[in-house]
Order: structure tokens, then sequence, then C-alpha cells
């Protein structure tokens, strides 16, 4: 009788390039795939609305997938560890194949259940199939974690040609039959308010159709993407983020399609869309050396940051409903709240807001983030979060306050993406689409804009607020900051 192995699926919903399954196949056993929701094992970072829903087609995706190998997806819910104990003892399985998860509460309970598993007598083996390198490989001359995206990214292009993807199994060996399983349904992901319409008219979880979605970027938009990818009014960028951070696809996946392509990865016309994916490691590996960063600042300077307190729930709530009176920045916060993403430059424009004009703490803005975007990922938000508030690795100057209405100007020249999401501003010519508050009164009602009651007024005073903002960073840096022209963008 062949012997079985566990296949403990996670956060990598693929059976392309995933090393836990080919070790599995190495050994010739029998494989049973095993998903085992255990949000509570996440907390305070368990999934969002959002997430919970990409995850609900995510799973029925890959039990398509196993079905169409003569298999099964064995879903369970409950602990984790209690959970594989009985599969185990359910199937008789030798051992457990799984690949690794870098968030600083999932790590910690992984190792405790690897140790449990192998003193019950279990093979236990864990693979990396999120990151082109483990966040421990890449080190500064003085074996120490880096801070600079820069050096890192350095370091790190040295060794992309050594990087091989896992092919797709032509077959799985037959598992046991899912006994007392559970359905994808069961686990209860969808709302049960009907507010995710925009969700499914934007999306298509599952390993195939990400790899449509990354053939049809690489063949048509990825040699315009240092052109375009700023442009929130146009189709530039590649929207592979929700498909990477739940594993339907990998990094080393995207970078072999590249190579196959166009050669070197690191030049022309493939080095801008490859430098993403090298923030995307960045961001991990700052995560995993430093696991308190998703609630503290890096900088600890930050940590006494005199946010504002005095109407702040209201100044909250304009900003996540996209009521600030601020066009660019109500137009990324609608576009997260319909679709469930939003544009790389216009999260830097709505968090710099928040953080910089609205005083608020970044942590706020953050869990926002994490309810609302399919793509909410602890590494990467929080990376770019402490980015734009200036209080992490390689952040942005903390004097650098993004400015939306020039920003607007320069990534949204012609009001397209203003006018899609906030559409009562849509009659108003460019010139005052992102400041509408400057058109003259007759503009206004030709338009058919009454500001305060059609659309709201600014809630904030951005050349004010930025002073006060200024006046705040040179009390926690410790001096009267002197900014550059240049800092207000």
């Amino acid at each position: 009788m062949p012997q079985t192995i566990l296949l403990w699926f996670r956060r990598d919903l693929r059976l392309d390039d995933n090393p836990a399954l080919t070790h599995a196949l190495s050994t010739g056993a029998r494989i049973v795939p095993v998903y085992i929701h255990a949000p509570n094992e996440e907390a305070p970072w368990a999934p969002g609305a959002a997430s919970r829903w990409w995850l609900h087609g995510s799973l029925l995706a890959l039990d398509e997938s196993l079905q169409r190998f003569g298999g099964r997806l064995w879903i369970a819910r409950g602990d984790s560890l209690t959970e594989l104990r009985r599969i185990v003892a359910a199937t008789g399985a030798i051992g457990v194949s799984w690949n690794r998860l870098y968030d600083p509460v999932t790590r910690e309970r992984d190792t405790r259940i690897k140790q449990a598993l192998r003193s019950d007598g279990l093979r236990c083996e864990s693979h990396n199939a999120a990151l082109l390198f483990e966040p421990w490989e890449i080190a500064n001359g003085n074996g120490q974690p880096y801070r600079v995206f820069s050096a890192f990214w350095r370091a790190c292009v040295k060794e992309l040609s050594g990087i091989r993807p896992e092919p797709a199994p032509e077959s799985l060996p037959a598992g046991v039959a899912p006994v007392g399983g559970l359905s994808v349904e069961d686990l209860g992901l969808l709302p049960t308010i009907p507010w995710d319409q925009g969700l499914r008219a934007t999306w298509t979880p599952g390993e195939s159709a990400v790899l449509a979605r990354a053939n049809a970027f690489l063949d048509t938009r990825v040699a315009d993407y240092g052109a375009t990818r700023d442009r929130p009014d146009a189709p530039g960028t590649s929207r592979l983020s929700p498909h990477l951070h739940f594993g339907e696809i990998g990094p080393r996946r995207l970078l072999a399609m590249i190579v196959e392509r166009f050669g070197d990865p690191t030049a022309e016309p493939a080095e801008p869309f490859v430098r993403e994916l090298g923030w995307r490691e960045f961001s991990y590996h700052l995560l995993y050396h430093f696991p308190q960063t998703p609630a503290e600042p890096l900088d600890p300077r930050f940590a006494d940051f005199p946010w504002r307190t005095d109407g702040a729930a209201e100044r909250l709530d304009a900003w996540q409903r996209g009521r600030t009176g601020i066009p660019l920045v109500d137009a990324g916060m609608r576009e997260l709240w319909h679709t469930g993403w939003m544009h790389n430059r216009v999260r830097m424009v709505v968090a710099s807001l928040l953080t910089k004009n609205l005083r608020l703490p970044w942590q706020s803005g953050a869990r926002w983030f994490w309810d609302t975007l399919v793509d909410a990922d602890l590494a990467s938000n929080t990376q770019g979060w402490q980015w734009t508030a200036g209080c992490g690795a390689d952040a942005a100057p903390y004097f650098r306050v993004f400015n939306p209405v020039r920003q607007g100007e320069r990534f949204d020249p012609d009001g397209g993406y203003v006018r899609r999401w906030c559409p009562e501003l849509a009659r108003l010519p460019n010139q005052y689409i992102h400041q509408p508050w400057t058109a003259p009164p007759p503009i206004l009602k030709a338009a058919d804009i009454r500001l305060g009651s059609h659309y709201p007024l600014p809630i904030v005073d951005l050349a004010i607020s930025r002073q006060e903002a200024l006046a705040a960073w040179g009390t926690v840096k410790g001096n009267r900051p002197n900014p550059p022209v240049t800092a207000f963008e």
C-alpha cells in the first residue's frame, strides 16, 4: 500500500511552481491536499472582508484544478494542529509538506506545529514558494538586514540568474477522499450583505485566471510599464498583486516568463516591472527582520509623533468614504471600496493626505486598507504606509508631502480617473477637475455642482496643514525643518 503525505495549502493556492507539492511528489506517496481555515490563529491580522471574498474564489479554483487530476481539496476549520493530527489519523499519512509564511504570528505558529508533528514521528518539510529569496539569504556586508532598498536590490540582482521555478505537475498520485471535509461555502467567506458586486465585476481569482492576466500584461503592456505605471487613468499596471498575495502565481514564475520574452530581466523593457517585484521582496525582508513594524514605526522617534486628536473620527470617516473634498483622494478611496484595489500612485497620495495633512496615525490607514484591499498583504501594506508616513526603512523624506492637486494634474491630466469615480464632478473643465473649490461660481453652476452639498468642500487646507505637519515633525526630529521647495509634490 503506498504511503500518504498531506500537502497543506495556505497562501500558495496553485499547482505550478509549488515547492511543497514538488517535494511531496518526489516521495512517490499519495498526496492529500488540505486547507485549514484558522483565522483566529492570524490575529490581530486575520484576513479582512475583501481578502475573505478573494479566498473563497481562490479555493474554488484550486479545488477545480485538483479535480482535473482526480483529486479533491480536503477542507477543515479550527485549530490547525488539531485538524492536521485528525487528518493524519484518518489517512495514515506519514508526513506533512507546506510552503512558508513570513508574518510574525504565523511563523511562530508554524514553528510550534512543526515541532509537535515531528514529536509525533511525522516527516515535516517547509519550503519557499512566495519569494525569490528567503529573507535571511540577503544581508549586508556585516551580516545585518538591509534598510535601504537600492542596496538590497543590488544584492538580489546578482543572484537572479540562478532562480528557476518548479514545473507544474503532469499528474498527481490519487489521494484519499475527504472524510467529513467541509465545502468552500461552509467557511462563510462571502459577505451576507451583497456589497461585493464591484469585486465580482473586476476580478477572477484563481491560477488559470492569473496566468492569462500575466501573459496578457507581458505581451501587450510591460513595454510601456515604466512610462504608464503612474497613470491611474490608464491600464498601465499588471494588477497581479492579489494573485501574488494568495500564491496563485509565484514571483519565480513571473521572472521566468519575463526572461523567456525579454532575456535580461534587469534591462529595458522589463526592468521597471522586475524592480517592483524587488520592492515586494524588500517588504518581506523588513517584516521578517523587524516583526514589530505592523504596529510600530521602524524609526522609534516617530513613536511620540503628535497626531491630531480633535475631530479625528469625523476626518477618518470622510477619508474612508471618499468625501474629503479633494478629488484625486476621493476617487482613490471610492475605487478601493468598489473594486477592492487602488492604483499605487493614488495609494501614496491618499496615505500622504491621511498622515500628513489630516495628521492621523498611519496605523488607522493601514487597518482600513487591510479590510478593504483584495491584495491586503501584511509586508507590503506595512512597508507602504511607513514609507509614506516617513517612519520606515528607506522612507520618503519626512518633509515630503504629496500635493493631491499637483499629483492629479500630473498623472490624471485629463481628469479621466476622477470623472470615473467622482461622477458628480464629470462636467468640470480640466482646469478645475482636481481643485473644484477654485472654480468660479458660473463654472460650478454650469457643471451642476454645489460645493458643500453636491460635493464636499475640502476638509483640510492643504498649504496650512502642510506647514503644521512640518512643525510637528520638527519636534520629532529635534530640529526645525527647512524643507526644499520640491517637498510639496
